[in-house]
């Protein structure tokens, strides 16, 4: 089945580049453009996509608009993904789309779309309710956090290896997928990292990213 994307972007040239990358994969199909944030909540109303692929600054404020998109559709439509697509790496932007969690949700910066195969496996990740995240902007987040340690002394072996991989963006299918386990079996490691790093109650910030940055900065 067709993955049904909306494509918002107020630069024409822009976002006619980013619509040539989606539809060249045979299984995405941008079915609607728009050019600020007010017609893409109204495309979306109107049909619903499988997912929104939005610059984060459109009209009519041309400071977050893709955030608040994303954040409004966590609300009205929790069905339909989002990827926002960003010229820098703001790390506070980045952040704010997770804060209420990161299914469907991923925020890539804008010269991802140079590799055509990496843009259309994130939107059918995202499509398929898991999440991806810039390793740039994650390198901006380990910086930041400075030389602080973590309580990565706590998880096994098999769970750092199960961390790794949600560093990298990938959902608990792909992890399952690539260290040949069970999506239960999966699930069942990430609430102990979860719990042995002390996120288990988070609700500020994503989990999946708060262990991402632990393990990052404990790697590097």
């Amino acid at each position: 089945m067709s993955i049904r994307v909306i494509l918002a972007e107020d630069d024409f040239l822009m976002r006619e580049g980013i619509r040539r990358v989606l539809e060249a994969a045979p299984d995405l199909t941008v079915v609607a453009e728009c050019g600020d944030g007010d017609d893409v909540l109204a495309a979306v109303d109107a049909d619903p996509p499988d997912v929104v692929v939005t610059d984060v600054r459109m009209p009519p404020s041309g400071v977050d608009e893709g955030i608040r998109i994303a954040n409004r559709l966590r609300r009205t439509h929790p069905a339909v993904g989002v990827l926002v697509l960003s010229q820098f790496a703001e790390p506070e932007y980045a952040l704010a789309l997770l804060e209420h969690g990161s299914q469907r949700r991923a925020y890539l910066l804008k010269e991802r779309v140079r590799d055509r195969r990496r843009i259309a496996d994130v939107v059918r990740e995202v499509a398929a309710g898991g999440s991806a995240f810039d390793s740039k902007v994650v390198d901006v987040l380990v910086a930041a956090r400075g030389n602080g340690m973590s309580p990565l002394s706590a998880i096994s072996p098999r769970e750092r290896e199960v961390l790794a991989e949600v560093a990298q963006g990938k959902s608990n299918t792909a992890i399952a997928e690539a260290l040949v386990l069970t999506k239960s079996a999966v699930e069942k490691h990430i609430n102990s990292i979860f719990a042995k790093l002390g996120l288990a109650g988070a609700q500020d910030v994503s989990q999946r990213v708060k262990a991402a940055l632990m393990f990052l900065d404990d790697s590097g």
